[in-house]
């Protein structure tokens, strides 16, 4: 009888503990139900209902309005909407301030027909002609935020399509928001001699290391980097950590690409004389972490990029600039003098000794600029960028309200511009399977005429298909 009751007490614990899961899952599953409809009601609640909901959403440290006043303006006497088309923020909406204006920005593109709706925002990577908000209205303004280079999406680079667009953000100086220093946080992090390894130490380290080192695992970019670096490492020992012309291993805990900012990471690299900074695509004022990284950790670099870099130095002298026209022997020869050299390669690393950077430009640039880089008491690039074109929104509502024609904003030729990709015809250049070097010259004159293309069909001022617009880039 008691083995039967115990039994039996396992039964009713087994039915017990069932019954109680089942349970559990049923109100899990109205839960997430439940949440879900709420989802959906965020999702399509009109702005006016967000403002009065009192509902926020924080993004990127955008700020948000202070009170819950709105200011009049736009079509319906609100606030104006301004749409990201190809989103960058990701945020589903936010009511947010920017100075005395106050917008509402979304990604929810149901609102291209609203009144209210001022303002198409465009990521450039994610640009693309599937869709577009056409027909486009007079007031409707078009706004491009694109820090990357061409390899992202060539046809952008053109006249054709960058004129396209009322308000820019690039890393062009000559755009509405210049980005050109995005890389660079502050000038203390330039002269700080953090990682500085000094000169006697780098003298003994070469008896194990090359005096140059090259780390890129993004390999045979539009300017043909690769190539040249090989036809340099016939005349210069190289090391080179990254997967591309790869001789040299890093040690495993710094192989992901996440280590490029470690601590650790910056302890090898600071061990050299010299670091390879060579860009992916050659534009003027394109300007990476790869020219910003070594200067901060008192490397010299060796640069190749942006034609106009000189204008971006510490110093005239704190950088070694490649000239593309002329053999990669002349600049080895160059390097290995400045090797055995102590007197003459100090010269380049004066400027991190002294923590002086003699280039007003860059000071005042630094100094200037709207936004910051890893800075909580700045706004950041992208808060800056939605604020323009918020405040420029606004300028025309005030205008239209005193009887004033409508300003406009107009980007240039200029605003997002790069040369045809170069190729090096050097007999050492890679020649893998794998290799994209041949794509790029091909891909440049495409984008040309996807560029026209595309340009002619938004001035038609209506929808197209992709199959439209690809038989008008082929019938060009």
């Amino acid at each position: 009888m008691a083995r039967l009751s115990i039994v039996s007490l396992r039964k009713l614990f087994i039915f017990f503990l069932c019954l109680s899961a089942v349970l559990f899952l049923l109100i899990t599953l109205q839960v997430v139900v439940e949440l879900g409809q709420f989802e959906r009601t965020v999702h399509i609640l009109p702005p006016r209902d967000l403002h009065e909901s009192g509902w926020r959403h924080r993004l990127h440290g955008s700020r948000l309005l202070a009170s819950e006043r709105t200011s009049p303006g736009g079509p319906e006497g609100q606030y104006p909407y301004i749409v990201w088309w190809s989103p960058l923020t990701g945020e589903i909406g936010r009511l947010g301030e920017c100075g005395t204006n106050k917008c509402f920005f979304t990604i929810n593109r149901t609102l291209y027909s609203h009144p209210s709706t001022q303002a198409f925002l465009f990521y450039g990577t994610d640009f693309n002609i599937e869709s577009l908000p056409l027909p486009r209205r007079a007031y409707h303004q078009w706004a491009l935020f694109h820090e990357e280079s061409p390899k992202n999406n060539y046809k952008l680079f053109h006249e054709p399509v960058i004129t396209l667009f009322n308000h820019t953000a690039t890393f062009s100086q000559h755009s509405h928001l210049p980005l050109t220093s995005q890389y660079l946080e502050n000038l203390e992090v330039l002269t700080s001699q953090t990682y500085l390894v000094p000169l006697n130490q780098k003298n003994e380290l070469r008896k194990t290391l090359a005096p140059v080192v090259y780390v890129q695992s993004d390999c045979d970019p539009p300017s043909d980097r690769d190539a040249y670096v090989s036809e340099l490492m016939k005349h210069i020992k190289v090391d080179s950590y990254g997967q591309c012309l790869h001789n040299k291993d890093l040690p495993s805990h710094l192989r992901d690409s996440i280590a490029m900012e470690e601590q650790a990471f910056y302890q090898i690299l600071a061990q050299y004389k010299f670091i390879l900074a060579f860009e992916n695509a050659v534009c003027d004022d394109y300007i990476t972490e790869k020219l910003w990284r070594p200067l901060k950790l008192g490397v010299v670099p060796v640069y190749y990029g942006a034609p106009n870099v000189r204008k971006w130095l510490p110093s005239n002298s704190s950088a070694v600039v490649v000239v593309p026209d002329e053999p990669p022997e002349k600049l080895a020869q160059y390097l290995k003098r400045l090797d055995e050299d102590d007197g003459e390669y100090a010269t380049y690393l004066e400027w991190k000794l002294k923590r002086e950077v003699s280039n007003l430009e860059l000071v005042k640039e630094l100094k200037e600029r709207p936004w910051g880089v890893q800075d909580l008491t700045q706004e950041n690039y992208i808060d800056v960028f939605e604020c323009m074109v918020c405040s420029r929104v606004w300028e025309n509502i005030d205008r239209q309200k005193k009887g004033l024609v409508p300003k406009t904003w107009q980007a240039e030729g200029n605003h997002l511009k790069c040369p045809p990709p170069r190729v090096f015809d050097f007999a050492s250049g890679p020649r893998n399977r794998t290799s994209l070097r041949g794509i790029w010259m091909a891909s440049y004159e495409q984008s040309k005429k996807e560029a026209r293309a595309l340009r002619h069909l938004a001035e038609r001022n209506r929808n197209f298909t992709v199959e439209q617009y690809w038989k008008e880039v082929f019938t060009d």
